[in-house]
């Protein structure tokens, strides 16, 4: 069988039922990630619609009804791609494009197949429909994303900006040829060329929105791996990579690095008195108001127990005990409130820098550490600057 249009139909039918199968798959192991049923669903119906125009041209001329419904078929399932890249991307969408896309694609084939046949007039209107859908498919993943997402979805775009030139170039072609002389199944190289490269670009498109799946799940799980589940903050692991990773950094630019260890007073007694789920509540109302309180730039971790850290880089302890204070009087202003009972509680604050303790990690650590059990013994809810200490060892 050599490489006509029919084959190529044939091929782009079983590929497209195909990825319909191994998104279905992918989506039972993707957890909340959004827009696979949408992937998976267009997937399908363009397996169904090109299937069937074949089918019906080739085998069972005749049937302009079944063209007329083969491509309000194929253009939902593109449509479908569309809001199944506004799904991934957790954006709102609007169902009713489909209804939209799929009433155009309908009234137009009816017009051009049945009514009024006009074999170039229907492959113009379809084109120009395909390259709207496809410019807006990259419009919304030619964009800066995090890296590696951002490879996917660039080559996801791109792939969608190949197809909607190729409508754009279609409808300029049959434009300016005889009408009527491009008939869907003729073997001009205008439909060879044109039909092949199509093939092509949806195994890429799929390829790339698999491509984005497998990054997107690998960022998840990352994510997962740094942070802490009861609070949301980075976990000790995390902290300890990027300490090393922002030692490096001040050893090449000379720049200082500031610490914090911040311990919540009598945690116990709050535990003891109100129950464990009471305590993880001041966990997590700790983590709030820290975060609101850091720069973008540094780094809150859950160090262990009620213990959390502050790495602070391009920061002296001056600054760092600045920061310290304030938010060891928002924590003693604000109370956590669980089941209807406020929950009041303190911290303890050490702090040092590497200018006065080093930039090796673990002495870093040890010296806030110090600050911190001397604020402990000195009477709670209070900082202490490594620095400040009598004899700070």
């Amino acid at each position: 069988m050599g490489l006509d249009l029919h084959t190529i139909f044939i091929l782009f039918s079983i590929l497209a039922f195909m990825f319909s199968g191994l998104l279905v798959l992918a989506g039972l192991h993707a957890g909340a990630i959004k827009g696979i049923k949408q992937w998976a669903l267009a997937n399908l119906l363009l397996g169904i619609g090109l299937g069937a125009t074949h089918f019906f041209n080739v085998y069972t001329p005749g049937h302009e009804w079944a063209f007329v419904f083969s491509a309000t078929l194929i253009t939902t399932g593109i449509g479908l791609q569309y809001i199944g890249i506004r799904a991934f991307k957790n954006l709102p969408y609007d169902r009713r494009i489909l209804l939209l896309l799929g009433g155009i694609a309908f009234v137009q084939n009816l017009w051009f197949v049945v009514l009024h046949p006009d074999v170039s007039a229907r492959s113009i209107a379809n084109s120009l429909l395909f390259a709207i859908v496809y410019t807006a498919c990259a419009r919304e993943l030619l964009i800066s994303a995090e890296s590696p997402l951002k490879t996917a979805y660039w080559f996801t775009g791109i792939s969608f900006t190949i197809f909607s030139a190729l409508m754009w170039f279609r409808v300029i072609k049959i434009s300016l040829v005889q009408p009527g002389a491009d008939g869907l199944f003729i073997n001009i190289p205008l439909n060879q060329v044109s039909f092949f490269i199509t093939s092509m670009m949806q195994l890429c498109v799929t390829f790339g929105f698999v491509l984005m799946l497998n990054y997107r799940l690998v960022l998840d799980l990352q994510k997962i791996a740094s942070r802490d589940v009861l609070t949301g903050a980075f976990n000790r692991r995390r902290l300890e990579e990027e300490a090393e990773r922002l030692r490096g950094r001040c050893l090449r630019m000379g720049e200082s690095l500031a610490i914090m260890m911040i311990d919540i007073d009598d945690f116990k007694l709050i535990n003891d008195r109100y129950g464990h789920p009471a305590g993880d509540e001041v966990l997590r109302h700790l983590v709030t108001i820290s975060l609101a309180s850091i720069r973008a730039e540094d780094y809150f971790a859950r160090y262990g127990g009620e213990e959390f850290c502050i790495l602070l880089p391009n920061s002296t302890e001056k600054e760092a005990l600045a920061l310290a204070e304030r938010l060891r009087r928002t924590c003693e202003a604000t109370t956590a409130v669980f089941n209807g009972e406020h929950l009041d509680s303190t911290i303890s604050v050490g702090v040092a820098d590497s200018i006065s303790a080093g930039l090796e990690i673990p002495s870093l650590v040890s010296a806030a550490d110090q600050a911190l059990y001397s604020a402990k013994q000195a009477g709670k809810n209070r900082v202490v600057a490594y620095s400040a200490m009598e004899e700070p060892h």
